[in-house]
């Protein structure tokens, strides 16, 4: 049994039950699936990696406090989409206490809710389950309670689960170590390549080959791999324009390794040298990054930090004649916006933007504070559109994001994606010296 799971189970407390779905396979086209990705949530408890599977956590059940329901071995389906672990390897291989075919699920589900105070369970996931819990929930209400004894209560497990995700422990932190040092190889090996000419094709195949040569699954999001003025959509994937002399490359891309997400976003000239205006602009972008890096830290919020981007940039903006006025009117009525519209990063983890709440119930909206064992990514940007008659010529069609990977530790953080140069020398060298 998962740690994980011994801890979830001691806080959802013995009167309750939890019931935890697996994900299910998509449909890409007719018959055939896109690639599977496990529900976070079940994986990170069970670490079961088969879809259709639904776990049971009793936490007050004698002899069988953890059971999984997974498909049932099937020689001929096997054969044509590959082995299961069946309920033998539930037991064996994941720790289940027990293991029972899906197809009995619906007919011991009465059997599992009956004495139990409090049902842990989020709707919304599995349409047909919820239907399920809901229907016999129904009845026994139907039936003023005098067959069974259902819960009365029902809470999202995401509240709890949320939270225990969001600290990550030295297990999770090692896994996402080698998450991030694959794709920051990735980026290192784009930057040696990239050179007029290219399609951005071609560099989403190369950083995307590099992941899975590395031991990763693959992708954790769709790769943005964005050359000129593509670099100024925030979420541009097409992925597929020439890469022109004279430009910028825009990288957004990380991996998933054994479930969990790397993220990093480093901006570089195409031929190896940037020009003068890419660099005042690159050079603004850098210096707010590393001072929000250095914000990533015990004590400090999720509001400061963002607050603190928003100064700096807006700042950064005035010094390169995007904006004029006061810094604390042009960030009152949102100017920087035209040119800064998103966060300054967001939790990672099983998920690229992760589990967690960026607020308590005693807090304000985002005035979170950061600590040890949480994993946020630091991207600060500035994306100035190639028709904006209000930015000096020189800067249109320029967008710059910088993004890094930061454990929040006792004594500070630890950036687990440094080893990606993001001074510009630093990246120019790079690109100089270690083309083939």
């Amino acid at each position: 049994m998962k740690k994980q799971l011994k801890d979830f189970m001691e806080q959802i407390g013995r009167d309750a039950i939890a019931i935890i779905p697996a994900a299910h396979e998509q449909t890409r086209s007719y018959d055939t699936e896109f690639k599977f990705h496990q529900d976070p949530d079940f994986y990170y408890l069970t670490g079961f990696p088969e879809p259709d599977a639904v776990a049971v956590i009793a936490p007050g059940h004698k002899k069988h406090p953890y059971t999984l329901f997974v498909r049932p071995r099937d020689p001929l389906m096997e054969t044509w989409y590959g082995r299961r672990q069946g309920v033998d390897g539930a037991k064996k291989n994941y720790g289940a206490d027990k293991a029972v075919s899906i197809e009995k699920f619906a007919a011991e589900l009465p059997k599992l809710l009956n004495g139990h105070e409090k049902l842990y369970y989020r709707f919304g996931v599995d349409n047909k389950l919820d239907l399920l819990i809901l229907q016999y929930l129904s009845e026994q209400r139907f039936r003023r309670l005098k067959t069974a004894y259902p819960p009365h209560t029902i809470i999202d497990p995401t509240l709890i689960l949320g939270e225990m995700r969001l600290h990550k422990t030295p297990e999770e932190v090692e896994l996402m170590q080698r998450a991030a040092d694959i794709a920051a190889e990735a980026h290192i090996l784009a930057m040696r390549k990239t050179e007029p000419g290219m399609n951005e094709s071609q560099i989403e195949a190369l950083i995307e080959h590099y992941f899975r040569m590395s031991g990763a699954s693959g992708v954790a999001y769709n790769s943005i791999i964005g050359g000129g003025d593509n670099a100024t959509i925030l979420h541009y994937v097409e992925n597929n324009a020439p890469l022109r002399d004279g430009d910028l490359l825009l990288i957004d891309a990380g991996c998933e390794y054994e479930g969990y997400a790397s993220d990093i976003t480093r901006t570089f000239p195409v031929n190896g040298r940037f020009t003068k205006p890419q660099r005042e602009v690159y050079d603004v972008v850098l210096d707010v990054q590393l001072e929000c890096v250095a914000a990533t830290k015990k004590g400090n919020t999720v509001k400061q930090r963002q607050e603190l981007s928003i100064e700096l940039l807006t700042e950064g903006m005035k010094k390169l004649g995007l904006l004029k006025g006061k810094t604390k009117e042009l960030i009152k009525k949102k100017e920087f916006m035209k040119y800064y519209m998103h966060g300054v990063g967001h939790y990672l983890g099983l998920d690229v933007h992760d589990a967690g709440r960026y607020f308590t119930e005693q807090q304000a909206k985002n005035s979170r504070p950061f600590a040890p064992g949480m994993v946020l990514t630091v991207e600060p940007g500035l994306y100035i559109p190639p028709d904006d008659k209000d930015a000096p010529a020189k800067y249109r069609g320029i967008g710059i994001r910088i993004e890094d990977d930061v454990l929040v530790t006792e004594d500070g953080n630890v950036n687990l994606t440094a080893k990606v140069p993001k001074d510009a020398d630093a990246i120019e060298e790079i690109m100089n010296t270690g083309r083939e």
